[in-house]
């Protein structure tokens, strides 16, 4: 597992070997150039990332410089027409309808996230379009961002801010803003892969009593690193004093958190998801949650993304939601970045990529 400091370091040197372009005179140069395989970038991904594709001197790209607003997508199927390579993010549906428009030259296309469920597999294996992503660079970050949402939620930081600005901190109360604590509890963890370890390791110390755990399958190597027990999904939720979401989202995990799943879950429990939105049925969630069904919920993703301001979410005081910025660390952007870019440089070359999804 990659540390993300770690990581960039390591992705900085593995940077594609800049092509050696010889012959001195600028023709020489423009016509070395015109030849190299063109690649479209969708955003103007951190500095890092770009910093390897510019010094590499082995494609011609273009990118949508903007980070604020994603390409439009008119814009978007009219620039890769016939491109070589393409390095998107999440916020681009990669479908049949943008792979007819690059046409038979696309081979490679490099995505700067973990998930793919923006990318349409079959249509990419029918192409035989090799895939680059960027996984294990953004475990610490994300774990962060979960431990400090399920932090914020629990002891109801959100709420008691607000409470302070507002004036409606009066009298000290014995009841007042009191939430759930992680000693001698039970973290439920729904997918458990490098995220959900990383999750557990950094709430151990919370004097957690015990990690509990549902996935397609067990996974005993991974569970044996945080001395986590496979459990049934029915056990997972009436067991959880803190649920936190990890899984992919397919078509199996979709708003696979229900409200069967709601329904067998503790009247004190906290629900996290840092996952993908999609797994998440977001009204049996408002209910359960304006019910009092379950304690409260911490969200980085939702659906759609953004989510309208008057979602009825946003009206519960126990709902805490976050605009998806789990692995939002300059650090681990730049080693996204770096690794899309290095991901990219290499399966245009035809060459294994550091990370590459098989299909």
């Amino acid at each position: 597992m990659w540390c993300s400091r770690m990581a960039l370091r390591r992705l900085q040197k593995i940077a594609v070997t800049p092509l050696n372009i010889t012959g001195g005179l600028t023709s020489n140069i423009e016509r070395e150039m015109s030849t190299l395989p063109r690649v479209y970038v969708t955003r103007q991904i951190p500095p890092e990332g770009l910093k390897i594709l510019r010094k590499s001197g082995q494609v011609q790209f273009e990118l949508w410089d903007s980070d604020d607003i994603p390409v439009p997508r008119k814009e978007l199927l009219q620039k890769v027409k016939g491109v070589d390579g393409l390095l998107c993010t999440l916020t681009e549906k990669i479908d049949a309808e943008l792979l007819d428009a690059a046409g038979p030259n696309l081979k490679v296309l490099s995505t700067m996230s973990v998930g793919f469920d923006h990318l349409s597999l079959d249509e990419l294996k029918k192409r035989g379009i090799r895939i680059g992503y960027t996984p294990e660079v953004l475990t610490d970050a994300v774990a962060e961002l979960t431990v400090a949402l399920l932090l914020a939620t629990s002891r109801r930081l959100i709420e008691a801010t607000h409470e302070a600005k507002t004036g409606g901190w009066g009298t000290w109360r014995t009841l007042w803003l009191c939430g759930y604590e992680l000693a001698n509890s039970t973290v439920g963890i729904l997918g458990l892969g490098r995220i959900g370890v990383a999750i557990a390791e950094r709430l151990a110390p919370f004097k957690v009593r015990k990690f509990i755990y549902t996935d397609v399958a067990p996974r005993p190597e991974l569970a044996s690193a945080i001395n986590a027990e496979y459990v049934s999904f029915d056990e997972l939720a009436k067991q959880s004093d803190f649920l936190a979401v990890c899984c992919a989202l397919t078509p199996e995990t979709k708003e696979i958190c229900n409200k069967n799943l709601f329904s067998k879950m503790k009247k004190t429990s906290i629900f996290i998801n840092t996952s993908r939105g999609g797994v998440v049925n977001q009204e049996d969630l408002y209910e359960a949650l304006s019910t009092g069904q379950i304690a409260g919920a911490g969200l980085d993703v939702t659906v759609p993304e953004p989510l309208p301001t008057n979602h009825p979410l946003f009206t519960l005081k126990n709902c805490v939601i976050l605009p998806h910025i789990a692995s939002a660390s300059y650090i681990t952007r730049d080693a996204m970045s770096s690794l899309a870019a290095n991901n990219l440089l290499l399966g245009l070359r035809g060459q294994p990529m550091i990370k590459e999804l098989k299909l």
